[in-house]
């Protein structure tokens, strides 16, 4: 069992509350297309290179440390492990928008055109990566991996509440602690701003280091320009695509096949029910690694890319999606005798889900039949 299980439970309640007060109370149009997306963008894959940079920067902290905190008391090793987490997250930030093969990392989260909480989940697969290089310091340093870890939980939730679209300007903490009001800034269509705002929690390195702008004034527009896509596979490489010439023209979207928002939002939390699942299971999962779990691995990672090609009317993904919702639970409930009450509700409700598509998909394709006179 891993101890994120149910702070990620909260963190899919919060975002789903927030879409409903977001409708509800702001009258907003929900965009239930882009919320799918940015929770199945890359959780899973994120997830694994998550495991290799905590591995990372705790084999430098076993084996490579200079020890500089072993006769420091705890509370003070906790104070700095603080401040210099957000100070590092900064400049890894700041750099992200300097460098164009790093800003092919973060694009995808800034691609985002409404700023919700789901925008917070929404991230490259290879976010976790450059993150390990920019922390593996604190562990040379000798910052205990538990404590950078704890540190970390708690930046990343500040990060997450800061994309909520209901907080107002918090008076005094402005001047201290990046905020809702700060963050949005940052995500603003104009280069100008969408280059300023790097702190994750404490806004004085901003104002420390020059990259500090107050919001606007009027009617702003988020997202930045780029590839038009649901699929995470394509959404997370197609940015490096670019830098290195490949060439590749996605095709536009098929209105063929139209899967309504309804079972789209249930068909992707049904997945991100089984994410979670995985990792209350298997945790980082790079202990001891079976078979069943390569294939569990697989299936989740080819349901998100099915999920995003089905949110764009594409037939293959379509297709793809009922093979996978109606082989996987064969193959581990029965297959592999998985029993646990867990496996068995989520893995039926992608099954009942499946069926459901299939049965839609079915009744479409035969009202696009010609029809034959007699």
């Amino acid at each position: 069992m891993n101890t994120l299980t149910f702070p990620i439970i909260f963190m899919l309640v919060c975002i789903y509350i927030e879409a409903i007060l977001l409708k509800w109370i702001k009258k907003q149009n929900i965009n239930w297309l882009d919320i799918i997306f940015n929770l199945n963008s890359g959780h899973i894959v994120l997830w694994l290179f998550r495991g290799l940079e905590i591995l990372c920067y705790a084999y430098v902290y076993q084996n490579c440390s200079l020890n500089l905190f072993s006769s420091t008391p705890v509370f003070y090793i906790w104070i700095f492990a603080v401040f210099a987490w957000d100070f590092c997250f900064y400049w890894q930030h700041r750099l992200l928008h300097t460098y164009r093969l790093l800003y092919a990392v973060h694009l995808i989260h800034h691609q985002g055109e409404n700023f919700n909480l789901s925008l917070a989940v929404r991230n490259s697969w290879y976010s976790s990566l450059l993150s390990a290089v920019f922390n593996v310091g604190l562990a040379f340093l000798g910052l205990p991996t538990e404590i950078f870890l704890a540190v970390s939980m708690i930046h990343y939730s500040i990060q997450f509440f800061n994309h909520n679209d209901f907080t107002p300007r918090l008076g005094f903490l402005e001047k201290i602690f990046v905020t809702p009001n700060h963050h949005r800034v940052h995500h603003i269509n104009d280069r100008y701003y969408s280059n300023r705002n790097f702190g994750g929690s404490f806004i004085i390195w901003d104002k420390l280091f020059g990259s500090y702008a107050e919001m606007p004034e009027g009617t702003v527009n988020y997202g930045s320009p780029g590839v038009k896509t649901f699929n995470p596979l394509l959404a997370s490489n197609f940015p490096f695509m670019q830098i290195f010439k490949i060439r590749f023209q996605p095709s536009s979207f098929p209105n063929k096949f139209v899967i309504s928002n309804l079972l789209m939002t249930l068909g992707s939390t049904a997945l991100f029910i089984l994410a979670i699942s995985y990792i209350y299971t298997y945790g980082y999962g790079l202990n001891d690694i079976s078979l069943t779990q390569y294939i569990l691995f697989a299936y989740l990672a080819g349901g998100t890319i099915f999920l995003g090609a089905m949110s764009e009317g594409r037939p293959w993904g379509i297709i793809g999606w009922i093979i996978l919702t109606l082989t996987m639970p064969l193959l581990f409930l029965y297959g592999f005798q998985w029993h646990q009450t867990y496996w068995q509700i989520t893995m039926a409700l992608l099954s009942i889900h499946g069926i459901i598509i299939f049965i839609n998909w079915i009744r479409v394709y035969r009202k696009s039949l010609p029809v034959i006179e007699p």
